[in-house]
């Protein structure tokens, strides 16, 4: 969603209003009250669309999980190729362009988050990937390719902030090492398992 329609978007707006004071002071020692005088509304504006900061957090990772929801049910029926995989983590770093923020929080309140539901649903998404881009029988080092692939993505989000250049060609550069790291670990030798494989392999 575009930056204009979430500013006229009353739930988007307390959302990015949430996560910028959660990331300046902290998850705990943010109120709902705060949240709405930066919003510069009513509480009880607030909340006609969220009773509890958990709530906020909630909603935000349920929006985050819709596309990535989509896209592991798009890569179960695809073969379990090198080109599905490679796709998968093209299509991944697509979806995480909005969600720098979130990760953010994440990154800043890990006790909280861990403490939060959504700390388990997370998990399980990121396992779900996980066992997309790797085969069944995969060796240690490439499970760890593959690992480290998904987890190269998050960790610029933050380390690459640090480092001088255009957002976009840092995306690229993140998105080019993932993508090296998921073909050394699926070399185009091996047979594809096949496409329900993923529901059945332990990461």
């Amino acid at each position: 969603m575009s930056t204009q329609a979430r500013k006229g978007n009353t739930r988007q707006r307390i959302q990015d209003v949430a996560l910028e004071l959660f990331s300046e002071q902290g998850y705990d020692k943010t109120s709902l009250r705060e949240i709405a005088e930066r919003l510069e509304v009513t509480k009880a504006a607030l909340y006609y669309h969220f009773k509890t900061k958990e709530d906020i957090v909630i909603s935000l990772f349920q929006d985050l999980s819709r596309p990535i929801d989509e896209l592991i049910a798009w890569a179960e029926e695809q073969p379990r190729t090198l080109e599905t995989k490679q796709e998968l983590i093209r299509r991944y770093s697509e979806s995480l362009r909005s969600a720098e923020p979130l990760f953010r929080f994440m990154q800043e309140n890990q006790a909280e988050v861990r403490n939060l539901s959504i700390g388990e649903t997370f998990k399980s998404r990121m396992l779900a990937l996980f066992g997309l881009l790797k085969e069944p029988d995969a060796e240690l080092t490439d499970q760890v390719r593959c690992i480290t692939a998904l987890f190269s993505m998050h960790a610029g989000m933050f380390v690459m902030q640090g480092v001088s250049g255009d957002p976009e060609e840092k995306r690229k550069a993140v998105l080019e090492v993932a993508t090296e790291l998921v073909t050394a670990a699926n070399p185009p030798n091996r047979r594809p398992a096949r496409p329900d494989s993923a529901q059945t392999a332990s990461p």
